[in-house]
């Protein structure tokens, strides 16, 4: 059974806090020494047996051949598309700014500055953009990624679900105050039960809901298990879909009480969002979003051994379509002249949710933040706000300065804490720039 469990790492793998000890080499690599390319993984036909990466022993998923997953996961599980449609695609214009990669800032606690360019290294990016008013200011794509490809958006997959769901909120076909079960009543018995909509759009909910990797029993096993679409165990008796997971979770603590970053919730809102609009959340993206938005390419989710797109962290999406959906909500839901998102939506995410609940998290690099509809808010002088997903996945959104920045990495460590210390001094430099040009 423990060799299953490590080989179901799978979809709970790439959104949550932690990766196992097994999953990661005894020394690390550095970016330019892991790049993908360089390293040959799945080249040849067939690949040499060293060079081969599969999904069901687990090796997709170590590191550093997780370099090339992340770039490449519909090759090795299933998924569901999400259509963009028939309509052409906006243009992004283009005006590049070369100054970019010669800004140096400091990193968190650091005493010597580093330069832009020497952060993307740092971080292990695959790929970057930057939006400025709208047109793409910076450029760059490292190992197997490139403008045509599409790349593991992890946990940011979450603020796509709760974007949808403030959306729903904001046209009344939603109530945030309602509880779970009022939607699902499959979930009336467990801990999603008795809790708001709006507990599960914040992460206030109180689930018992372990993402210790190193627990063999931690729930995050159990949720893993569920999700995985490979054959169970003879001997398994757990719960074999992520609906049937969702109905197990057992109660800690009390809703609204303090935020807890738990993949579950986003899962039991993608439940609701299926249950009111009778449309899976790949289906309610492509429909409410990603057709009218003018994206260059489809995206996809991966789902469950039952079809169910994972919601809490299966989004997979080309990188200048990010940036687009960051400058859509950047421009508070309009875009090619449709109001996409409801203004009141964005001015809801915007205003952040609350900071006491949020603080309880301890998260030592973000004090003063707060978590609303899936967005992360800084509460800073220029209203900045993100995504965040693990190994480095952002969408970073700088209403003062008109700054939007999409970010693909494969960082080695999942928790951002290991990245935020190049990464938030990155974007707020970048921002000060901007700011500065145009005074």
């Amino acid at each position: 059974m423990q060799t299953y469990l490590k080989k179901t790492l799978t979809v709970l793998g790439i959104c949550c806090c932690l990766v196992p000890g097994w999953a990661l080499a005894t020394t690390i690599p550095d970016a330019v020494a892991s790049d993908p390319a360089a390293l040959g993984w799945m080249q040849g036909a067939p690949p040499a047996p060293e060079k081969q990466i599969r999904f069901d022993d687990g090796s997709y998923f170590q590191f550093p051949q997780m370099r090339w997953s992340v770039a490449n996961f519909r090759q090795l599980m299933p998924t569901v598309n999400v259509a963009r449609g028939l309509a052409p695609a906006t243009p992004l214009p283009i005006q590049l700014h070369a100054a970019i990669d010669n800004l140096t800032f400091y990193p968190l606690g650091a005493s010597q500055p580093i330069s832009w360019q020497q952060s993307l290294l740092e971080n292990y990016t695959d790929g970057i953009v930057v939006l400025h008013r709208g047109q793409i200011i910076y450029e760059r794509y490292f190992g197997v990624l490139n403008a045509q490809g599409q790349h593991a958006a992890m946990s940011v997959t979450k603020t796509f679900t709760g974007t949808l769901a403030a959306m729903l909120v904001a046209e009344g076909v939603l109530d945030a105050n309602a509880r779970v079960d009022y939607y699902v009543p499959e979930l009336a018995k467990s801990a999603f039960g008795s809790a708001t909509v709006r507990q599960l759009m914040d992460m206030t909910t109180g689930i018992r809901f372990s993402e210790d990797y190193s627990d063999p029993k931690a729930e995050v096993w159990a949720h893993a298990n569920a999700g995985s679409p490979l054959p169970k165990p003879k001997d398994y008796q757990g719960p074999r879909s992520y609906f049937d997971f969702l109905q197990s979770v057992q109660a800690e603590g009390q809703h609204g009480e303090a935020f807890h970053y738990r993949t579950a919730n986003t899962d039991a809102l993608g439940w609701i969002l299926a249950r009111v609009t009778g449309k899976n959340v790949a289906q309610l993206l492509s429909e409410r979003i990603w057709q009218k938005l003018g994206v260059e390419q489809d995206a996809y989710m991966t789902v469950d051994s039952t079809g169910t797109p994972f919601a809490g962290g299966g989004l997979n999406l080309g990188l200048r379509d990010l940036a687009r959906f960051g400058e859509l909500v950047r421009n508070n839901g309009q875009a090619n002249g449709q109001q996409i998102i409801p203004a009141k939506a964005i001015a809801d995410i915007r205003q952040g949710g609350d900071k006491a609940n949020f603080a309880k998290a301890g998260y030592q690099l973000l004090p003063g933040w707060s978590y609303r509809s899936m967005w992360w808010v800084t509460h800073n002088p220029q209203g900045a706000f993100m995504a965040r997903g693990v190994h480095g996945q952002t969408l970073y959104i700088n209403p003062k300065a008109e700054l939007v920045i999409a970010r693909f990495a494969s960082h080695p460590t999942a928790g951002n804490a290991a990245n935020d210390p190049t990464s938030l001094p990155a974007w707020q430099a970048l921002a000060d720039y901007l700011l500065q040009q145009a005074d």
